[in-house]
C-alpha cells in the first residue's frame, strides 16, 4: 500500500514544508462548514477539533459511561497498581483513524479521538488533521488534553494506536506523552472474557452483543476510512467525513462504557448484569490465572451448584472445564473427597481426563487397584465408542492400555 507521503506527492501536496499555513480549498464544503468544530490555536499553529460533552446519565446502549465499580481486577490484569487507585478523571479513552492499517513511518493518524471525565460530564474531543502540515499542532493539542491523566484505555491500542502515535512524536523529536501512562487494552481482555460465546470480538461486535449499543446509518466500515481521507485531501469535500467523525466518536463512547461494564462484571461476577453462564466460566478462569484462587473457587462452585436454574445452558465441554478446574483447585488444597465428587460428575459427561484423575487417585493415594482398574477400563470403553474422536482415540489408547497393564501387575502383586 502506498505511504501517505507517496499519496500526497501524487496529489501535488508539498511534503516537509515548515511554517506554511494549511491550503485553503475552493470547495464550498470545507471541514469548517461540514462539521460542527473549530480551529484551535497552538504554539505550533492551528489544528481542527470537534468537541462534545455527554452528561452523567447518558447511556451507551445498556452501558453507562461511568459507574462506581472498583478497578482492582483491571489493575491486576494490566499489571499496574496506579489503575486501582485512580479516580474517573485520571483515565483517557483513545482511538485513532489513520491513513492505513499497517502502521509504519508512512502512516498518519489524521483523526485522534479522546475522551475523559471532567466533573460529571464526559468530554469527547476529536483532533482532525485538515492538512499534513498541521500534524505538530494536532499532536501538541493532544498532549495538552492528556495532561491531567495517568492512564489510557484503548482497544488494540498496545499493538496499533499507541505505537503509531509514539512514532509520530518521535518523528518530530518529541518525547511521547504515552511513555508514563498506565495502559488498559480492552481487546485482549475482551478476547479472554467472551471468546467462548462470541466468534468476533471486534469493538463493533462487543458494542452490540455486550453493551447493547447499535450504530445508525451514519456509520462507515473501518476499512473505508483511509480512502475517504485521501478523497478529502484531493477534492476538499468534507461532507463524507461526517461518517468518520461519527464512527470515531462511537468508538470512544464504547471504550468508556465497556471499561466500566467490565470493571462491574469483575467486581460482582454473580450480579444481575451477567446474563450468560459462559461468561462466569471465563471470569473464574481469569481469576485463577491472576492468582485470585479463592474468588475463582467460589465462582466455580456457584457455576456448578446453580446448574441451569439461573442462566442459559452451556455446552458439555464448557461445563467440564468448570468442573475439572474446580476439582484441580480442591486437589491442590488436599481436598480429595470434594475433588473425587467433581471428577465423577465430569466422568458422567464423558471426560477422559476425569477418568484418569480417578484412576490416579485410587492407584497412588488409596491403593485401591480394583477401582483404579475399573476407571481405566471405563476410559478405554469410552474411547472405543464409534462417536469418539479418532485423533483422541490414537492419543489416549496407548497410554490407557499401558496404565491398565501396570495396574493389573500391581493388583497381582498385592494379592
Amino acid at each position: 500500500m502506498p505511504s501517505l507521503s507517496e499519496k500526497l506527492k501524487s496529489l501535488g501536496v508539498q511534503i516537509g514544508a515548515q511554517n506554511v499555513s494549511p491550503s485553503k480549498s475552493s470547495n464550498p464544503y470545507t471541514i469548517e462548514k461540514a462539521l460542527n468544530g473549530h480551529s484551535l490555536e497552538t504554539r505550533f499553529g492551528e489544528t481542527f477539533v470537534i468537541e462534545e460533552n455527554y452528561p452523567a446519565e447518558y447511556r451507551h446502549g445498556r452501558g453507562a459511561l461511568f459507574n462506581n465499580a472498583p478497578y482492582r481486577v483491571l489493575a491486576q490484569w494490566a499489571q499496574d497498581k496506579r489503575i486501582q487507585s485512580n479516580s474517573k478523571d485520571k483515565f483517557v479513552y483513545l482511538d485513532t483513524e489513520t491513513t492505513g492499517l499497517s502502521g509504519g513511518s508512512g502512516t498518519y493518524a489524521f483523526l485522534i479521538g479522546v475522551g475523559r471525565f471532567e466533573g460529571d460530564n464526559f468530554h469527547l474531543a476529536q483532533f482532525f488533521m485538515r492538512d499534513p502540515i498541521e500534524e505538530p499542532a494536532q499532536l501538541y493539542a493532544l498532549e495538552e488534553f492528556l495532561a491531567p491523566c495517568n492512564a489510557i484505555v484503548t482497544y488494540n491500542g498496545k499493538s496499533f494506536d499507541i505505537p503509531l502515535l509514539n512514532s509520530r512524536f518521535t518523528f518530530h523529536g518529541w518525547q511521547s506523552p504515552f511513555d508514563n501512562l498506565a495502559h488498559v487494552d480492552l481487546l485482549h481482555l475482551s478476547r479472554r472474557l467472551w471468546r467462548n460465546r462470541l466468534s468476533s470480538r471486534t469493538l463493533g461486535n462487543i458494542e452490540v452483543q455486550i453493551l447493547g449499543a447499535h450504530r445508525n446509518e451514519q456509520d462507515v466500515p473501518g476499512w473505508m476510512i483511509p480512502q475517504m481521507y485521501f478523497d478529502y485531501l484531493r477534492n476538499g469535500d468534507a461532507r463524507p467525513l461526517k461518517k468518520v467523525i461519527y464512527h470515531n466518536s462511537m468508538d470512544i463512547l464504547s471504550l468508556s462504557a465497556l471499561f466500566h461494564h467490565t470493571a462491574d462484571l469483575l467486581s460482582e461476577p454473580t450480579s444481575s448484569t451477567v446474563d450468560n453462564k459462559i461468561d462466569l466460566i471465563a471470569m473464574a478462569s481469569l481469576f485463577e490465572d491472576l492468582g485470585e484462587i479463592e474468588r475463582a473457587l467460589k465462582l466455580y462452585l456457584y457455576i456448578v451448584d446453580t446448574q441451569d436454574s439461573q442462566y442459559p445452558g452451556i455446552s458439555d465441554d464448557l461445563l467440564i472445564q468448570a468442573i475439572t478446574s474446580l476439582a484441580l483447585i480442591f486437589k491442590r488444597q488436599g481436598e480429595f473427597k470434594l475433588a473425587i465428587e467433581l471428577w465423577e460428575k465430569a466422568a458422567e459427561l464423558r471426560d477422559i481426563n476425569s477418568h484418569i484423575e480417578l484412576a490416579k487417585y485410587y492407584e497412588h493415594k488409596s491403593k485401591k487397584y480394583d477401582q483404579a482398574i475399573e476407571w481405566t477400563g471405563n476410559a478405554i470403553n469410552l474411547i472405543n465408542t464409534d462417536e469418539y474422536n479418532l485423533y483422541k482415540f490414537r492419543y489416549w489408547k496407548p497410554e490407557l492400555e499401558y496404565r491398565l497393564s501396570r495396574l493389573l501387575r500391581k493388583q497381582k502383586r498385592a494379592n
